[in-house]
């Protein structure tokens, strides 16, 4: 059961249920599922995101699924191969050059492959979804907190580029905030031209305020290490990473012998983590309220991976139901297996400890609370 007390779930546990989602996702262009996908990742997100900044960018993560949708269906209109027998609509081809043979612009749109494009696009926009929330619910900032210190300078970079999205729509909720109080209703491309430029230069400034505040906190600083020390850590990261990249094709390719494949994938994930020890042991810091990893985020990450393994079960099992028929073009069919597993996906709603209020949000509820009482 989830604690009463209202407090952050760990940000790792968020991203490595994110993930599972986005690998479930990834096996599917089953439109029922890929909904469902959705509607469980925006389920989770309104029941546990907090008001912070980061929090209210999932809707711009939204959007650019939808987005991404639309340009993939033009794209489909414009170069795709039109393949299928249903003709929707009737488009002369254009010819194009002999250095652009096998491209064709235009031509004779037809329902088959429409279909197929926005299936394709509907996988990629709730991977980008699955993506949004786990940066809507962890906090960006206690992410980089509890990464490993051999990852500080990569987890830096990470932290900031997952941010710029968060501070994009903090920017523009200010600076809409502004131009409201100074009477300028403005919408349109007119807005869009009044608020670009306020709206960059305010996150350029929170940006720069972000670095200056990590460089006087000693991010990116190590002790004195040993030549032999960073040699030795060198050489485990490289025989992870190579271990790792030939163990995962040896598992995808079943021709490669039995010792390419697990036997040297585990092998590679244990020199990686003898690396990360070895590198990690060179940087001294300490953190102020850590977060604590216990049984909410274990169920957290186990949800996501039962999410993917599920996924994967499906694809062995019955991989018939993991795409709609278009030839012909029949009801998608429902895959038992991941829908189970996206159903306990929506679990970490009910089963995490509900986000801490802010100062304005704890103010405003003890307002409301005092007016209630007092007619």
């Amino acid at each position: 059961m989830p604690s009463s007390t209202p407090r952050a779930v760990h940000p790792g546990a968020w991203w490595l249920w994110a993930i599972g989602l986005a690998v479930a996702v990834s096996q599917t262009t089953n439109p029922l599922v890929l909904l469902l996908a959705a509607a469980a990742v925006t389920f989770v997100v309104m029941a546990r995101r907090s008001d912070s900044p980061w929090a209210r960018a999932f809707t711009l993560y939204a959007v650019l699924g939808g987005f991404i949708i639309a340009l993939r269906l033009v794209l489909h209109v414009l170069v795709g191969l039109k393949w299928g027998e249903v003709l929707l609509l009737p488009l002369p081809e254009i010819d194009l050059p002999s250095w652009a043979a096998g491209i064709n612009l235009l031509g004779d749109l037809r329902l088959e492959g429409l279909l197929a494009a926005l299936f394709e696009g509907m996988r990629l926009a709730a991977m980008i979804l699955c993506v949004g929330a786990a940066n809507a619910l962890a906090d960006p900032k206690r992410l980089l907190a509890a990464l490993p210190g051999a990852l500080q300078e990569i987890g830096t970079a990470i932290v900031v580029a997952i941010s710029v999205a968060p501070q994009l729509a903090e920017s523009a909720r200010r600076v809409h905030r502004a131009r409201l109080l100074r009477g300028d209703g403005a919408r349109g491309l007119r807005a869009v031209a009044r608020v670009a430029m306020p709206v960059l230069e305010d996150t350029l400034e929170r940006s720069m305020a972000l670095a200056a505040s990590m460089d006087s906190r000693g991010y990116g600083r190590r002790g004195e290490t040993s030549p032999a020390r960073h040699r030795t850590t060198g050489a485990l990261t490289l025989g992870g990473l190579l271990g790792m990249a030939v163990g995962s094709y040896g598992i995808l390719d079943t021709s490669s012998p039995e010792w390419v494949g697990l036997p040297l994938l585990l092998l590679g994930v244990l020199l990686g983590a003898l690396g990360l020890a070895s590198g990690s042991s060179a940087v001294s810091r300490t953190t102020y309220r850590p977060s604590p990893w216990r049984l909410p985020e274990t169920i957290t990450a186990l949800c996501g991976v039962l999410a993917a393994l599920a996924a994967f079960a499906s694809a062995h099992w019955e991989p018939s139901t993991l795409t709609m028929p278009l030839s012909p073009i029949g009801p998608p069919p429902l895959p038992w297996l991941l829908t189970l597993g996206l159903l306990v996906a929506i679990l970490p709603a009910v089963l995490t400890p509900a986000p801490p209020l802010t100062r304005e949000r704890d103010r405003a509820r003890r307002i409301t609370t005092t007016e209630g009482s007092h007619p």
